[in-house]
């Protein structure tokens, strides 16, 4: 198998192009390539398109990852006032032009009112400036034309981030497929949370899973975050950064796949849903043929329907134990820190049964 090509980060393109515009300002010439080194050691040759004097442009290669920025144009403008050296080597001043993101929100990386621009790159980019106008000030601007589109289809409106996309990079590399880097966005979205003093939390997978929870349940507000696939790394960090409860609800899709044990629910990874359906409509009493005509189903949503259907009152109560199930699950992998409450909700927004606590929880979230 041919090894997937590995990319270069958005901080990346932005430091190899402030070095590009920082020399075309000191030499009078535009270079059609520079070099700029990466916390890992390694040494990135890019290829440089020219803007004027002082603004130059890197296109963002993330190679074999499907990454949202890949083609845009990472632009950075560098200006030198005439202010006196300065030797702490810190007077590099940011700015977000077209496309950047602002921060808005505590938690993150970067203060509110700073431009996305996380450390790392800020670092990378400072010292490729340096390395060209030695310790003078410099005001540097990154703009990414068309960041604000695609900024809709990252995390960070949700991590109050608005007006565009984040410079992002801890490496310098984009490695395909990059999981670390779905867990750090995850982790930082709950750390927004957490630093507001929320102790609660309401988790669901994704889109239609949080449209279906807010009709479901009457919420408002920044109080949803999306785990994707991700349910055991977020339940984690919930408990790490001190949450004390937690309301887990989506489609039996997913929500099955953890009430069978599984808290990692990509589909490569872990089923058991028709399993954990099974079992709990055993133990309600269904027949032999009715739990073999159940374990048939090609789909959660045929199965929804034969519950519903066929089993009557005792449908509603296995959607309900399965919630409980789910939480009893939930508690176990926080060994009893977390508190928590679930719910099966179809994609209308039904709840087709919940624990004990979660119209408790889900009263909390709307406070």
């Amino acid at each position: 198998m041919t090894p997937l090509r590995e990319g270069v980060s958005t901080g990346s393109c932005a430091a190899a192009a402030a070095k590009a515009a920082a020399l075309w300002l000191s030499t009078g010439r535009c270079p059609e390539r520079v070099e700029v080194g990466t916390p890992l050691g390694r040494t990135l040759c890019l290829d440089v398109v020219p803007y004027f004097p002082g603004c130059c442009g890197v296109v963002k290669d993330a190679g074999d990852d499907p990454d949202a920025t890949n083609g845009l144009t990472v632009v950075v403008r560098v200006d030198l006032p005439d202010d006196p050296p300065d030797d702490s080597g810190d007077a590099v001043e940011f700015r977000a032009g077209e496309g950047v993101g602002v921060v808005t929100l505590p938690g993150l990386k970067v203060p509110v009112g700073e431009p996305a621009i996380n450390p790392v790159p800020r670092r990378m980019i400072a010292e490729a400036v340096r390395e060209v106008v030695g310790p003078r000030a410099a005001v540097v601007t990154v703009s990414v034309p068309g960041g604000e589109e695609v900024a809709k289809r990252t995390f960070n409106p949700r991590l109050g981030v608005v007006g565009g996309i984040s410079i992002l990079g801890t490496t310098g590399v984009v490695r395909p497929m990059d999981e670390r880097a779905i867990f750090d966005s995850l982790s930082l979205e709950l750390n927004t949370h957490a630093a507001q003093g929320k102790r609660i939390v309401a988790l669901t997978f994704g889109n239609t899973g949080e449209s279906a929870l807010r009709r479901a349940f009457g919420l408002r507000g920044r109080c949803v975050l999306q785990v994707g696939n991700c349910v055991g790394f977020v339940l984690d960090e919930a408990q790490r950064l001190g949450f004390e409860r937690v309301l887990l609800c989506g489609h039996p899709g997913k929500l099955l796949k953890v009430a069978a044990g599984s808290f990692n629910t990509h589909n490569r990874v872990a089923d058991g849903r028709m399993e954990a359906l099974c079992a709990h409509a055993a133990i309600l009493g269904a027949g032999t043929d009715f739990v073999r005509r159940l374990y048939a189903c090609t789909t959660t949503e045929e199965a929804m329907g034969l519950t519903i259907a066929s089993m009557e009152d005792r449908g509603a109560a296995l959607w309900t134990q399965l919630a409980e199930a789910v939480v009893e699950r939930c508690v176990a992998r926080s060994f009893g820190e977390l508190a928590a409450g679930a719910a099966f909700i179809d994609n209308d927004g039904t709840i087709l049964g919940k624990s004990a606590r979660a119209d408790a929880l889900a009263k909390e979230l709307m406070q």
